[in-house]
Order: C-alpha cells, then sequence, then structure tokens
C-alpha cells in the first residue's frame, strides 16, 4: 500500500511522462477526434484527473509502441454503437460516445498482437461512479459480440444479484427490438436471447444463479455488473474458466464502489491498480479507475469533477450539491455518498461520540439574563423553516475560570405540531419551557433575531455564526438591525468541525464546559455520531435520517468563531 506522499509523487512523475509524449505523431484523429481530444485533456490539465487515469492513459501509449492498433475496428464500433437506440429520459435514443467512452472502447476493442487477429486486452474494469450510465452502454458490447462475434457467440450478463442482472440484459433486449421491431432475426426471452440470423447459433443470456449449477457454458463475453457486491468469486470464475476454446474472449466488470471490505473484488481493484503502476505485468486487462486523489477532499467540488468524468453529461453538480448537503447531517447518507458518488470503498465509520447523559451530567443551572457581569459571547444559529425546530447557541466564557457555559434555546410553528411525528414530545418540551414556539405554520425569524438582540443586553455577543447554505433572510435581518460585522458563515463541512470537534471535547475532558438544563439538548448530543472523513476530518452527524443534532452542531459553530476570532 502506497503512503498519501508516494502516490503524489507517482502522480507528478507520470503527469511529466506524459507530457513528453507527442500525441500528434500517432495520428489518434485517424481512429476517432474524440479520442486524441481526451488524452490531450488529461495530458493538459493533469489536475482534473486522478492518478490512475493518468496511469491509463500512460499504458494507452505504451500499448500504441507495443501492439498493433486498428484503427477501422475502434471506427466500425464507434459507428455501430451510436446506430443503436438505448433507453433514456427522453424514450429510445441513439447517444454519440463521450471522448472518454471512445477511449475506453477503442482499448478495450482496437489492440491486437501483431499480426495476428488476436485481441490484447481480455479484461477489463470500468469502476466509476454512480450516474456514468456505464451499465447502459456496456450492453452495446454483449450486442456487439451477439452479431459480430464468432457465429457460436455466447453472452452472459451476470451480477450479485438477479435484478441487478436484469437491468443491463433488459437494456440489451429493448436494443434488440429496436433494431428488430418485428423480431424476424431474434427471439427475445425473458433471460435469453437467440440470434436467429442464418449461420448463427449466439445467444446472450441473463445469469444470477448458483454456479455449481452452470455446466457446459462456451462463453466468448461476460459482463459482470456491480461486482463489489458480490460475496464470491465463484460465478465470475466459472464463467471466465469457460471461455478457453475462443479467440477473444471478453470479461467486463462495471462496478462502483461498496461498503464490503472483505470481497472478491477489493483483491481485483488492488491487483489492477499495481498492473497501471507497472508492478505487476499484464498486458490483457485495461482497468479504468476514477476516485479521488490522496488528500483530495470531499466537499469540494473539483473532486466531483475528478471521480466522476460524466460530470454535466448523465449527471449534474446540483445533484452532487443536493447528496452531499445530506451527507453532512446523516450517517447513512454519508456513505451513500462517499461509496456511490466519490468512489470510495468504505465503512460506516461513524461512533458514539458523548451521551445524552455525558452532556446531561454538566448541566449548571446559570440564567444567562441576570449574571453580574456581561461576558464575552459567541452565537450560532441552525435554522429549519417549517418541518422542525431550529437552535441557538449562546456560548459564554469566563476569563477568570477559563470556561464556557453553553445555552441553547429552540423554536418551533405552533400550527405546525398536531400533524408533526414528534408531537407528543415536542408538546412536553413546549409546556416545560424548553421549546418556544412560533406563530403560525413556519419559523419566526424576527422572532429569533429579536431574541438575539435583547440578550445582547446581558452578554456581549462577539460574533454570531450561520449555516450560509440556508441563512440569507436571517442574515439579511441581522443585518439591518446593526449586526452585520460580526456575522460569520460557517460551513458545514468536515474541514470547517475539526478544529471546533478537538476544542470542545478538550473543554469537556477538563471539566470546563457546563450547559444550562435542557432536555432537547441532551437528546440532540445523544443522536449524533462521530464520523471521520479519508482525510481525518471528523464532524457530528445524524445516526439516522429522521433525528435532529441541531444543538450539538450549534454548539461546534460557536467553538469555530473563538477558534477563529480575529478581535
Amino acid at each position: 500500500m502506497l503512503t498519501k506522499d508516494e502516490l503524489i509523487r507517482l502522480k507528478d512523475a507520470t503527469a511529466k511522462r506524459l507530457r513528453s509524449i507527442d500525441v500528434l505523431s500517432y495520428n489518434l484523429e485517424k481512429a476517432d477526434s474524440r479520442l486524441s481530444s481526451y488524452v490531450r485533456s488529461c495530458i493538459n490539465n493533469p489536475n482534473d484527473h486522478n492518478l490512475y487515469e493518468l496511469l491509463s492513459i500512460a499504458r494507452f501509449f505504451r500499448f500504441l509502441d507495443t501492439y498493433d492498433f486498428i484503427m477501422s475496428e475502434v471506427r466500425k464500433f464507434i459507428v455501430f454503437y451510436e446506430s443503436l437506440k438505448f433507453s433514456g429520459t427522453k424514450g429510445k435514443t441513439r447517444y454519440k460516445l463521450t471522448p472518454i467512452q471512445v477511449f475506453q472502447f477503442a482499448n478495450i476493442l482496437g489492440f491486437y498482437h501483431t499480426g495476428t487477429k488476436k485481441r490484447v486486452i481480455r479484461e477489463a474494469l470500468l469502476f466509476v461512479p454512480r450516474k456514468f450510465s456505464k451499465t447502459t452502454s456496456v450492453a452495446s458490447l454483449a450486442i456487439y459480440d451477439l452479431l459480430f462475434g464468432d457465429a457460436n457467440a455466447q453472452t452472459y450478463v451476470a451480477a450479485n444479484s438477479y435484478n441487478q442482472a436484469k437491468v443491463c440484459f433488459d437494456e440489451i433486449r429493448n436494443i434488440l427490438k429496436a433494431l428488430d421491431p418485428k423480431l424476424r432475426r431474434f427471439t427475445i426471452n425473458r433471460e435469453i436471447i437467440y440470434n436467429r440470423i442464418k449461420g448463427k447459433t449466439s445467444f446472450a443470456r441473463c445469469l444470477a444463479s448458483n454456479p455449481d449449477k452452470l455446466d457446459g457454458l462456451n462463453a466468448s463475453t461476460v459482463i459482470l455488473d456491480e461486482y463489489s457486491q458480490a460475496d464470491s468469486a465463484a460465478l465470475k470464475n466459472v464463467l471466465t474458466s469457460s471461455m478457453g476454446a475462443r479467440l477473444n474472449p471478453l470479461t467486463i466488470v462495471i462496478t462502483t464502489a461498496s461498503d464490503k471490505q472483505e470481497c472478491p473484488f477489493i483483491d481485483m481493484l488492488k491487483n489492477y491498480k499495481a498492473i497501471l503502476r507497472d508492478e505487476l505485468v499484464n498486458d490483457a486487462v485495461f482497468a479504468h479507475i476514477f476516485e479521488p486523489d490522496a488528500g483530495d477532499e470531499e466537499s469540494d467540488p473539483h473532486t466531483w469533477h475528478k471521480v466522476q468524468p460524466h460530470m454535466g453529461i448523465t449527471v449534474y453538480e446540483d445533484f452532487y450539491v443536493s447528496e452531499y448537503q445530506k451527507a453532512l447531517i446523516s450517517a447513512d447518507d454519508a456513505l451513500e455518498f462517499r461509496t456511490k458518488l466519490l468512489n470510495l470503498f468504505v465503512q460506516n465509520t461513524a461512533k458514539i461520540w458523548l451521551s445524552a447523559s455525558d452532556i446531561e451530567a454538566l448541566t449548571k443551572d446559570i440564567n444567562i439574563d441576570k449574571l453580574a457581569n456581561r461576558l464575552p459571547c459567541m452565537v450560532a444559529v441552525d435554522l429549519s423553516v417549517c418541518d422542525d425546530f431550529s437552535a441557538v447557541t449562546y456560548m459564554l466564557y469566563s476569563a477568570a475560570s477559563r470556561s464556557f457555559h453553553s445555552h441553547t434555546d429552540y423554536y418551533f410553528p405552533a400550527d405546525a405540531l398536531p400533524n408533526h411525528p414528534n408531537r407528543e414530545l415536542y408538546e412536553k418540551w413546549a409546556k416545560d419551557g424548553h421549546l418556544k414556539l412560533c406563530k403560525g405554520n413556519v419559523i419566526d425569524y424576527k422572532q429569533i433575531v429579536a431574541d438575539i438582540l435583547a440578550r445582547n443586553k446581558a452578554v456581549k455577543i462577539l460574533g454570531i455564526g450561520y449555516d450560509p447554505y440556508r441563512s440569507a433572510e436571517f442574515v439579511n435581518m441581522l443585518s439591518a438591525s446593526g449586526a452585520k460585522k460580526i456575522l460569520t458563515p460557517v460551513k458545514q463541512t468536515y474541514g470547517t468541525f475539526t478544529s471546533p470537534v478537538e476544542s470542545f471535547e478538550l473543554a469537556v475532558k477538563r471539566g470546563l464546559m457546563s450547559f444550562s438544563p435542557n432536555p432537547i439538548t441532551y437528546y440532540c448530543f445523544g443522536n449524533a455520531v462521530l464520523d471521520e472523513d479519508r482525510n481525518e476530518n471528523k464532524k457530528p452527524i445524524k445516526k439516522t435520517h429522521n433525528l435532529k443534532i441541531d444543538g450539538a452542531i450549534t454548539n461546534l459553530m460557536t467553538f469555530y468563531l473563538y477558534n477563529n476570532i480575529t478581535q
């Protein structure tokens, strides 16, 4: 396993090596101008591409110097692909291959051993995030083999589950129905397609069965979908071991990462990365791997674009923004974002942080509006609109005792209470004076602003932190009231919260932290688990979607303000 620094150095060396290549001398435009466009983009903008993508470019040029690159075969497949009608949001549609797809298919189908009809690539891996459209596009290879492969070609589409295998297989069925509406050339059943063209006995079959029941196979093309979910390599091994009689067998694995740490794909990925790094030798393999580079921040849109090569084509940045915002507050969503959209093999690393009883044990019944001295204070707000409560934390600091005291107010719209899932609990909190009810069916920001301004008479507010993602109206109100100079946006990213988490934990451990009595605060901390990203940044997030941790977040936001105070 290479260290972070070693990976960074390898990428720098690879980028330097690629810049020395005379791309023009290879006349790649003769195959397709998009092929040249893609490799030039990678070479000219290495920071926009991950290490293993650059290594695949370097490997491509080594292959060009070593093997026959039959451009006519590449052109033939491109014409074929672009004549097919795929499923899409607008119905059956023909699609132009993207430059990155041209590169993938050119590698898989274009290289031949010198002077022979034997293709170099026998195994291919497309390791890309969700929404790349890998499953539907790879269906074209099955059809290509069915029509132009061996007369007795056998294509198998397999996956860890029958339903997953059917996704790709149904795309094959639908494409063939569009090619042959009257089904004169094909017999199409639920799980098998027969080629009835004269002289052909080829077929394509959908599989997700016990490998022990499969015998007598003679596979020519095997497509394995979402292989990262497979618990065993048995089905893959049965299929690939049946390919011995084929001149140009092809096994293509298409998958996104998962949270499985013990699965056959993990070893495959490690080996394929080693092949790309020239630590293992196997020219029969093509691997296109998309993941963040060492040190890339998961909150950075540049990382998202690097990982998702079809950004703006089959998926859009606002989708990533939306999914990342969800990932910031829920352990389940964080895992989904990292595995499926960042293409990282990670498990749910969230761990129990501070329990409700831990916080309750630090309670001190202090009336912060009747203190003898006007203590310095940081304020942080976490706002909702109508669906749940908003939290405002006032964090006081005593220079004499070098200690902090936290008081949090919670607000909820009164008219939303009768139909809320937590009605009974919220009603009890309101009755006991722990939850402030706003008139109407939405949170009254004017009430919150008025409360903050009123409290400034009892404490000395040095700063007010807010989530810039959803606080525009609130910020405008406070700015108009004269508080503009002390307003500070606090991004809800892992990098932002790392230092506050550490400072807050230190204050708790040293007995320098206390809380005003409020069961909602205990509830919020009890619902939080501490999560850590791949760069060791920390942030508390929800255990599950439906829980609330607002009070825990606002407490930490005040520590961010103290850690970054400039006055």
